[in-house]
């Protein structure tokens, strides 16, 4: 009786999680490094899975992000989240990526039946039921709100 390879079995829950979408987001950060001379940092880790975002930013005039950077150290699901938040960070405010990520959370937690209006957060359904991962999902949207506010304690000095 010949046995299927190891690699032909996998979990649906995993497949769920890692869909092919959360992959190429994975693979596709933007603004991935550090910034030179920031205006405010923060970083944002989870004990349970080890991941850990870096965000750096300078802000405009008004308040809002001008230039980003992140340095992401997570699962694909942290990667793909930082990606989602680098890609649409620019031009937004720290409500709005708190407000995003409150969204998330929600969402994550099936209080809510959509993630919120941030482009492409639907892309973790599959994560909803895996709550070991909902912090570092989380984790970029957190860090990059806290460094706003940190570059905004900064500007008012």
């Amino acid at each position: 009786m010949a046995r299927a390879p190891a690699a032909a079995y996998m979990p649906a829950m995993v497949s769920t999680l890692y869909s092919r979408d959360i992959l190429r987001l994975a693979a596709a950060i933007p603004h991935l490094g550090r910034l030179d001379a920031p205006q405010g940092s923060a970083e944002r880790s989870s004990p349970v899975c080890g991941s850990r975002v870096i965000v750096d930013v300078v802000l405009d005039g008004t308040g809002r992000v001008a230039e980003l950077h992140q340095d992401v150290r997570a699962c694909a699901l942290g990667q793909a989240s930082a990606a989602l938040m680098g890609t649409h960070a620019v031009g937004r405010t720290s409500g709005e990526l708190a407000d995003a990520g409150a969204a998330l959370a929600a969402y994550l937690r099936g209080e809510r039946d959509d993630p919120g209006n941030w482009p492409g957060l639907h892309v973790f359904s599959g994560a909803r039921r895996a709550t070991a991962r909902h912090r570092s999902i989380l984790l970029p949207f957190e860090a990059a709100a806290a460094a706003v506010e940190a570059a905004a304690l900064v500007r008012v000095r």
